[in-house]
């Protein structure tokens, strides 16, 4: 399997653990950052990178999932590949409904972490590029956009912003051609991955 390109951050606080996760994704030609702190990881991690975070759960400073929280708290998107040595059901759930594309026991499986990792760099890769394409709309093209994806129709969108209809239906067009969307529906779907009208980032 080829590696997607993109930086892999792994966070755990057991150095050793560490030490093996790193030296088996760099086996496989990822592109590694380690960390044994939240803190540290916040510090370096930067949004708009093509990143996934492969995280354990169990952490005295910040655990996992208290973590991922935090992440979504404060609109900071990044794929996270869960590790745990003491994971159950309810937990997994948990995190995977937060977000998280992967929810892996240790001692992990070497391939299942690869394609884990593989699968949360290209959800991120695909997610820039969205935000690209959303940072190509202007203000008002924006606007549209958030009030289409909730179902308004153009007459309503119109007296909401306070313009007429014929120019709602020229920056709605604009919207779908921007972002190679041929359909509301796929448009609602871009949307809830850009995170609008949730506490995501836009970009």
């Amino acid at each position: 399997m080829n590696p997607c390109a993109g930086i892999v951050y792994l966070l755990d606080d057991e150095p050793e653990m560490v030490k093996a996760l790193s030296r088996l994704l760099r086996t496989q030609r990822f592109e590694v950052r380690c960390f044994t702190s939240a803190r540290a990881f916040l510090e370096a991690w930067r949004p708009a990178e093509v990143a996934c975070l492969v995280l354990d759960v169990a952490m005295p400073e910040l655990d996992g999932l208290e973590l991922q929280k935090r992440l979504n708290r404060e609109g900071m998107f990044i794929p996270i590949v869960f590790l745990t040595g003491h994971g159950d059901i309810p937990m997994s759930v948990q995190a995977i409904k937060a977000g998280a594309t992967d929810f892996l026991t240790k001692p992990v499986d070497e391939g299942a972490l690869v394609r884990a990792v593989n699968g949360a760099l290209q959800l991120a890769a695909a997610n820039v590029a969205l935000a690209t394409r959303f940072a190509t709309l202007t203000p008002r093209e924006r606007e549209v956009m958030e009030h289409v994806v909730v179902g308004k129709l153009n007459k309503q969108i119109a007296a909401d912003l306070g313009t007429g209809e014929q120019n709602i239906k020229i920056h709605r067009a604009r919207v779908m051609d921007k972002m190679q969307v041929e359909s509301v529906a796929d448009l609602v779907r871009t949307a809830e991955r850009l995170g609008i009208g949730k506490n995501r980032p836009l970009a």
